[in-house]
This record gives C-alpha cells, sequence and structure tokens, in this order.
C-alpha cells in the first residue's frame, strides 16, 4: 500500500488587530480639510474672513452649529471604523508540536480548518444539507493542523497506546481526518464541549475501545481544564474524572460484555480459565450507577469471540468455544444478540431519562495472523473506500448490533418521553484506518526484529480515534 511523504513548512500568518494610526491621522486630516476649510454655505471667500478665534461672539451662529455638527459626523464615522476592525473575526493558528520517545520535536504550522459552532458554546451551525447527512460516510482527507494534543500535553494516555513515547518511527497517521460525503463536519471544541455538560454526567461503558475512546477525549478536553481523578478500581480500567470548573463528571466503566460476566485474564490478554457470562442480567458495574448518568455510550464485541459459558436463569445453556461434552456449542452471535437485548431492554425500561449512543463494533487490522498468532499491522495510510471490506465476522456483528437496535428504537419511541437512543456508527471509518493502530509499539522501544506481540485493534493517541470526537459532538448537540 503506497503512502505519501508529507512535508511541513512554517509560514506566519498575520491579522489586522488594529486601525493603525498613520492611517486614521490620514482620515481625520482628509476629514479636517473637507469640514473645516470648505465653505458649507457655499461661500469661501466669506469663510475666509472669518475668524476662528472661539472667544470671538461675532461668529455668527449658524457656521459654528454646522461646523459642531461635521466634527461629530466625522467623530462617529471614525469610531465606527475603528470598532469594525478591531473587531472582526481573526484566527490565531499556533504551531504543531510532536514530541517522540527519543525527545525528538517537529513543528508545523497548521492550516486554517473551518469550525461551525457558534461562540454562544451552545448549538454548532452548519448548512441545511448537514440535517440529512450520514457522517459516518465520507473519506478520510490529510490535515495538516495536525493532532489536538501530544504525548507532551497530556498525562492521561496509557501506556500501550502511546505509540510515539514508545518510539513509533512515522507520524503520517496523525495527519488524517474524517470527512462525512455530503456536509461539513465542525471539529471538536472542548471549550464548547464542557460549556455543554456543565452540571451533567457522562460515562463510557464497555470494552477497551471505549476506554481508549475516553482517553482521547480526556486528551482533548485537558487543553482547557485539567480533570481530577476522582476514583479507580483495582485494574484502573473503571474511572471517573471531575472537572471542577463546569462541574462535570466523565466516566468510563469496564464492561466488556454489558451483561454480568466473570473474566480470568490478565492485562495481556491470557486467560487462565474460560469466561463465564449470565446473558440475562445486566452488569451490576454500570447498572447500578445508571441513574447518575445524563449521557452514556456503550459498545462491545471482540470479546464475544472468546471462550465463554453461558448462564440462563443460573444455569449453564451453551458454550462459545469451550468444547466441553453435554454443553451446546451455540456462537457467539446467539450470545452477542441476546447480551444486547438484555443491555438495551434495561435502558429502555428504566425510569432514568438518558441519552444513549450505542457505538457498533470496532474492527481490527490483523495480517497474517491473529494478536496471539504473529498477526500485524504495519501499513502508514489510510484505506480509500471500496479498497477493503469488513470480515465475516464483524458483519456479522454489525448486522446482530443494526437489528436490536432497531428494535430498541422502536420500543423506545413508543413507550418513553425524554430518553434518546443514537447509533454511533464508527465502523466503517474505523475499517479504513490500517495505519492508525500501535502495532508492534504496544511496548516501548520494541525489538521490531523478533518476535513482538502487535495491536491492530486499539488506536493511537493522537490518532485515528480523536476524529470520534468530532462525531460525538455532532450528534449531542445537533442531534
Amino acid at each position: 500500500m503506497p503512502h505519501n511523504t508529507h512535508k511541513f513548512t512554517n509560514k506566519n500568518h498575520h491579522f489586522p488587530f488594529f486601525l493603525n494610526s498613520s492611517i486614521s491621522t490620514t482620515y481625520k486630516r482628509r476629514w479636517d480639510l473637507y469640514g473645516l476649510h470648505r465653505d458649507l454655505a457655499g461661500d469661501s471667500d466669506k469663510m475666509k474672513e472669518m475668524s476662528y478665534d472661539m472667544n470671538n461672539s461675532s461668529i455668527p451662529v449658524k457656521h459654528k452649529q454646522m461646523k459642531m455638527f461635521v466634527k461629530i459626523v466625522v467623530g462617529l464615522i471614525l469610531m465606527g471604523f475603528a470598532y469594525r476592525l478591531y473587531f472582526s473575526t481573526y484566527v490565531q493558528i499556533p504551531h504543531v508540536i510532536v514530541v517522540f520517545g527519543d525527545g525528538y520535536r517537529s513543528t508545523s504550522t497548521p492550516s486554517v480548518v473551518e469550525s461551525n459552532f457558534t461562540l454562544s458554546g451552545q448549538v454548532p451551525v452548519n448548512d441545511t444539507s448537514s440535517r440529512k447527512c450520514d457522517i459516518f460516510t465520507g473519506k478520510w482527507v490529510e490535515d495538516l493542523t495536525g493532532p489536538r494534543y501530544t504525548n507532551n500535553s497530556c498525562n492521561t494516555i496509557e501506556h500501550h497506546q502511546n505509540c510515539m513515547k514508545n518510539g513509533r518511527p512515522d507520524m503520517d497517521y496523525i495527519y488524517w481526518r474524517w470527512k462525512p460525503r455530503n456536509c461539513n463536519l465542525p471539529i471538536f471544541d472542548p471549550k464548547i464541549f464542557l460549556n455543554f455538560m456543565r452540571q451533567k454526567s457522562m460515562a463510557f461503558i464497555g470494552d477497551s475501545i471505549s476506554r481508549n475512546h475516553v482517553q482521547s477525549l480526556l486528551c482533548i478536553l485537558s487543553q482547557v481544564e485539567k480533570p481530577v481523578e476522582v476514583y479507580h478500581d483495582e485494574e484502573y480500567r473503571t474511572r471517573r474524572w471531575f472537572f471542577e470548573s463546569h462541574k462535570f463528571t466523565l466516566s468510563v466503566i469496564w464492561s466488556p460484555f454489558l451483561i454480568e460476566s466473570k473474566i480470568f485474564e490478565d492485562n495481556d490478554g491470557h486467560a487462565s480459565s474460560a469466561v463465564q457470562a449470565r446473558l440475562d442480567e445486566s452488569d451490576p458495574e454500570w447498572a447500578n450507577e445508571f441513574h447518575n448518568f445524563d449521557y452514556i455510550e456503550i459498545g462491545a464485541g471482540k470479546w464475544f469471540l472468546k471462550t465463554t459459558f453461558y448462564f440462563e436463569n443460573n444455569e449453564i445453556i451453551g458454550c462459545h468455544n469451550c468444547k466441553k461434552e453435554n454443553v451446546p456449542e451455540l456462537g457467539f452471535y446467539y450470545a452477542y444478540r441476546k447480551a444486547l437485548q438484555t443491555t438495551l431492554d434495561f435502558i429502555t425500561k428504566s425510569d432514568h431519562k438518558v441519552y444513549t449512543l450505542f457505538r457498533t463494533t470496532t474492527p481490527d487490522h490483523f495480517e497474517n495472523g491473529e494478536w496471539n498468532t504473529g498477526g500485524y499491522c504495519n501499513r502508514t495510510g489510510p484505506f480509500e473506500e471500496g479498497d477493503i471490506e469488513l470480515r465475516d465476522i464483524d458483519m456479522v456483528m454489525r448486522g446482530i448490533e443494526l437489528e436490536e437496535f432497531e428494535k430498541a428504537v422502536r420500543v423506545m419511541d413508543g413507550s418513553r418521553d425524554g430518553s434518546i437512543l443514537k447509533l454511533f456508527d464508527t465502523t466503517r471509518l474505523s475499517l479504513l484506518r490500517p495505519d492508525g493502530h500501535p502495532g508492534p509499539y504496544r511496548a516501548f522501544h520494541p525489538d521490531t526484529n523478533g518476535e513482538v506481540q502487535n495491536d491492530c485493534l486499539h488506536w493511537c493517541l493522537p490518532g485515528p480515534i480523536d476524529s470520534w470526537n468530532d462525531l460525538l459532538m455532532n450528534m449531542l448537540l445537533r442531534g
């Protein structure tokens, strides 16, 4: 897959903020000559003979009044001209600084990116066609503005996603943004988002992709206000932060199956026993906190491919890939559908009104193997639409998600007033970014010549997942 080599140069942009003093003086003199030395009554000879001594009572009253009127008009015109120049819209463009693990810094001057959000911090303004636009269909376009943060300006990036610090040598993957096909997508504005979320609470519920997303959001928001971590579990998988100035609470809740489950696995994915999942019970990790949230994003997927025993009514009903006698093989698709039904049923029947984003499954980009069989992802540029298709497993999962989502929407629309359920369909735009994964750089300066485990599922930070926040903001503020 060929990739482009990007060269970035610094360009100085100057914007006139104030009315130049010499220009102001010129305009004043021009108006003085026009207003003070011209015969306003049409008789220049008489004007020349008049005395300009203001204490001279012989000056005609009519001429004094006309002279004062001209001065006032000139003053108002000059004030209006200066006001317009001073308060006209301008853009100040900062330099992007990319910091690598070895201390190397690369600077570039970003180009201007149009933002259609209003300065009021409440509602984005866009063209009317965007109301009918599918923001999840489009392409990745080059964006010379670069990342909205770096590993130097954000301290909440987890080790496995800190590709710059871990020594990833290329940097092209950070210079892209998502562009819908038929409309403009305003870039995420952390000030507007925090104002919108003032005195509210939001939770990301699901697997490690949910955790990946909340880290991206935290990194962007922290450029405006540094959050305070107020809670974490023993493994730092469930965490909560508080933005004091905006009284905004942001949480991530570890619940990879969304339903109640017991997991026997370490942080590197090595399991000592099969998962046990109760398909008919919502996970109390988030269900017990549900009433505290104004907004939630839920998402699952890849964990259902693991060896799992399934329970309903406290009895084993089957498994996925367990290879046990007298235990029927149900397959992951049965369990995934049942888990989504249990989760969405809990949300739609709850008396608590909440705005729910249902995130679709995220495809991986392992080539020539899987995560534990030598698979890798070494591409350095995005795919274009049509270059790649979803794998069968991802297509099955996505089909289940769309079907269960539509069922839940019909139930919610028919039975509840005030709650919202929206599809956060990141599957296909994620499919086009094989270059955005840590790969071997999930570890600090790995030996790429030897055997090394690759991560071709999660996203580097900064990286493609930052564009998910543009989508998030558009959906929350515009619906």
